[in-house]
């Protein structure tokens, strides 16, 4: 199988190598892009030394091929390359068609399983929103998102992307923090389109606030709401949701989760707690690989008929 890389010199196309050269069924890898055609890979991603990939400009035919443009740049994208109507399967990273335009399925895995398997256009989910998804899609799915739900979540540096902007640079993050977009996140659009179709009418508000953190990388958010089950019944609801291959990358547990046990991986850690009437609910990711790369390489296994976790049998740092 061949894939192509429309946008491989950013931080998700970057990723998005990393994962594909250790895929045991892609063989054959293109990386386009234009600010860096002709110069080997290594060149950008240093940690790709040893292997040989050039980056280029012009897109051959491919079986599967991954946009990684700039949010929205993915349509022109379509257009200027013709060669894209002849590949089997398009994923696409950016935000452009997560709404279900131009006959893309909203590639959220873990909730839209069997719409993914048979399609061949998928539009990949947001950092944010699959973190925030995954925390709640079991509670709608049970018609139990009665009262507003406040979220603190906090972001590595490397979901702003790569291009240097003043929020990204290394003495503005470090030893910083700072809140953005609150309570007007893009993200939460695609959020509520998927709470909706589990729930139904009647889904409480979101109350988002997203935060600037002094690390690189990963996605830890902390959800309250109240909530009338109890602790053992949520529980029940959370890991019959994630059941099955669902829960391959989906691990739900009352213990304390911390970051770092998930960066670096495709795996999202859910932690679920009772107090009083309250629920807490602690979602923890890579933002990179299961906020991005990783769950375009799960999407493309599922709609491929591959086993699931082909490509993605990764190992946090333990330290």
């Amino acid at each position: 199988m061949k894939a192509a890389i429309i946008g491989a010199a950013g931080y998700a196309g970057g990723e998005l190598l990393r994962l594909l050269l250790g895929h045991p069924i892609i063989e054959g890898i293109q990386a386009l892009s234009r600010s860096q055609a002709g110069k080997p890979v290594f060149t950008v991603h240093e940690d790709l030394f040893a292997s040989e990939l050039m980056f280029t400009s012009e897109l051959n035919p491919a079986d599967v091929v991954f946009l990684c443009g700039d949010h929205g740049q993915s349509m022109a994208i379509l257009d200027e390359f013709a060669v894209l109507a002849k590949a089997r399967y398009v994923i696409d990273l950016a935000a452009d068609f997560r709404d279900g335009r131009e006959g893309f399925v909203y590639g959220l895995n873990e909730v839209f399983t069997e719409s993914i398997r048979t399609a061949h256009k998928v539009a990949n989910p947001g950092c944010f929103a699959t973190a925030l998804q995954l925390a709640l899609a079991p509670l709608a799915s049970a018609g139990l998102m009665q009262s507003p739900v406040h979220i603190t979540a906090i972001t590595g540096s490397t979901g702003a992307g790569q291009k240097l902007q003043k929020t990204s640079h290394f003495s503005a993050r470090q030893q910083n923090m700072s809140t953005y977009k609150a309570f007007d996140h893009q993200h939460l659009g695609e959020i509520n389109r998927t709470l909706g179709a589990l729930q139904g009418s009647g889904v409480a508000p979101l109350h988002f606030i997203p935060i600037r953190g002094p690390f690189t990388r990963g996605i830890f958010a902390s959800l309250v709401t109240e909530c009338s089950a109890s602790e053992e019944d949520i529980l029940s609801t959370f890991r019959a949701f994630y059941a099955g291959s669902k829960g391959t990358f989906v691990h739900v547990t009352e213990d304390e989760v911390q970051l770092k046990s998930v960066v670096n991986t495709n795996h999202t850690r859910l932690q679920v707690n009772k107090h009083g009437s309250m629920l807490h609910i602690v979602s923890c990711l890579d933002n990179l690989i299961k906020g991005a790369s990783g769950q375009a390489v799960q999407n493309m296994n599922l709609m491929m008929g591959w086993p699931i976790d082909s490509g993605l049998k990764l190992k946090s740092l333990a330290y």
